[in-house]
Formats: structure tokens, sequence, C-alpha cells
């Protein structure tokens, strides 16, 4: 684990998606957080250690979805499956697939696995798996604030983590996408999908794939930001940062326009292989997105931090 001196820095940016609006002051404390996402590896150590089964290889209790469709209560998850031609990007329908037998153990569908990259971060993992590992390592998830702060590696005014240019010197700084999505891969950085930790530069915390590869799950029920900024102004007429804050709330996280069963979101932050110039520019710290507690997909990962006063 690495150590992230506390200090304070303006979450959120004015100058891409809604959600991350307004930038606005917070401070968080000291603490331990995990060099590089959890791979297969360690969350196979978990597995076999505890006999955990995740979400996604357990059937689905069919009283918490009355109205749904019988065969996509099987044990299933969320796997990218690129269209050949051009499509409406509105509809991520177009690209996303509920696949029997897809667990993170095979990532992409049963007929695929994990044994060629055990260095890979680990995917198709739920919320309530990424806290169950967390527990298991004595550890926990990071809130929204610690994550971001992390993220930004010390360049705490940079559009990204490595500082204003996406490809500084034509380097590819992160596994993104490159080409027209979701139906043109070039492959320019070296890969298609996730890619073996480590494979692109730390940031300036040395920290690894903070950015692209895997969104990673936080702590934090999403809420928006105008409703988590501060608005009390301090003495000196600028707003106090909100120390240590920790989100929304669970009640309010649900999607108001969702029908059907109200499921939770937390927030995840940092993009994955899939985030692309024309679609999904959410490859800087201040992107956010909400995630459903109940799904897990081939583009989601986590890792985890420790309090201030813990030790590695």
């Amino acid at each position: 684990m690495v150590w992230i001196p506390g200090g304070s820095f303006t979450m959120g940016s004015d100058h891409h998606y809604p959600e991350e609006a307004p930038a606005h002051p917070v401070s968080v404390d000291g603490f331990w957080i995990d060099r590089h996402p959890v791979t297969n590896a360690e969350f196979r150590a978990f597995v076999d250690a505890t006999g955990y089964r995740t979400l996604a290889e357990h059937p689905t209790d069919p009283a918490l979805y009355p109205d749904a469709d019988q065969a996509m209560l099987e044990p299933a998850s969320a796997v990218f499956t690129p269209p050949r031609h051009p499509v409406d990007l509105s509809d991520a329908y177009q690209w996303w697939r509920y696949v029997p037998g897809a667990d993170w153990r095979h990532p992409r569908g049963p007929d695929t696995s994990i044994e060629d990259r055990l260095d890979h971060p680990v995917t198709q993992v739920a919320w309530a798996d990424a806290l169950a590992y967390a527990e298991w390592a004595g550890k926990r998830i990071a809130t929204e604030a610690e994550w971001e702060y992390a993220a930004r590696g010390g360049l705490p005014h940079s559009e990204f983590a490595w500082g204003d240019e996406l490809n500084p010197g034509g380097e590819y700084m992160a596994n993104t996408w490159q080409g027209e999505f979701p139906h043109e891969n070039l492959r320019l950085d070296g890969y298609a999908d996730t890619s073996p930790v480590g494979a692109f530069p730390a940031n300036g915390y040395g920290l690894i794939d903070m950015i692209g590869n895997v969104w990673e799950w936080t702590a934090d029920w999403y809420a928006d930001h105008r409703v988590l900024a501060p608005g009390k102004p301090s003495c000196c007429g600028a707003p106090r940062p909100r120390a240590n804050p920790v989100g929304g709330e669970e009640a309010a996280s649900v999607d108001a326009g969702s029908s059907g069963t109200p499921i939770p979101r937390k927030v995840m932050k940092g993009g994955s292989h899939l985030c692309a110039p024309n679609y999904c520019r959410r490859y800087r710290p201040a992107a956010r997105l909400p995630q459903p507690v109940d799904t897990s997909t081939s583009h989601l990962g986590f890792r985890c931090v420790l309090r201030a006063d813990a030790r590695t």
C-alpha cells in the first residue's frame, strides 16, 4: 500500500459532464491505499480462503425482480460485446449483454478464463463482493473524496492524473479506448480489454491504474455534487472545505427515473478501457458515475484503503 498524506483540493469539475459540477473544496485526512486495483490472483486467494461466492455466481431472487424474464435470473453478469458497425450511443444495450455464466473467474462468459490474466484487475464484482474482500483483508473501500484526491497524484489542478495532456509526447498514460466507440478499437495503447496492473505509468503518488483499465467502486452513495458541495462561505468569503465527506444517503441514491425495484447506487471512479473521446471522456480524476449495487460488469473493479492510524 501507499501512504497518501492528508490535504485539501478542489473536488469535481465545472468543465465536463454535469454530474461533476460544481467543483468544490474538500479536505481529507491521510490514509493508506492499495498501489493497484485488486487483481484476479488476489481475489482468488480471498475466495480460496473463505469459499466466498460472488453475486454473479448466485441465481437472482425472483421476489426482488417480479417483472423480470425468468431467463435473466440465472447466474450471469454484464459483458461488453462490441457491435460491428456504428450504433446509437444513447443506448448502452447496443454493446452490453447479460451473459449467463459470466463471473469473476469467467469475465467474458463461461468459455473465458483468468488463468492467463492473474495480474489483471478482478472484474465482475458487485458492491457486496468488493466489501466482502475488503473486510476479509482488514481494509475498507475509499470514499469518493479519498479516491479522487489519491488519483490526482499531487496535481490538484491538472485535467488528468499526469498533467493537462491526454497523451503527452504521444505516450499513452492509461488503458483507454482509441478509435470510434463502440465498434472500432484501434488498440494503439496495446490493449483491447483489461491490462496487467503496472502496464502504464504510476501517478505522482506511485499509484497504478487510478485512471483507465477498470472503473473502481467507492464507498459513497451517489448524490449530485450540487447537494454535496458546501454552500456557506467562511469569514473570508470562500466556501469552507468539507472535511472527509462521505457522500449521499442510500435512499436518495436510487435513480429517480427507474422503474421496478429501486436499487441504490454507489459512486464509481476512474474510467476504464472503454472510455473514448467520442463517447465517455471520463479518464480523469474528477469523473464519476453512479453504479447500482446489484450490478457487476466486465470493466469494473476496486481497490482498498486503510485509515490513517493503521499499518500495512
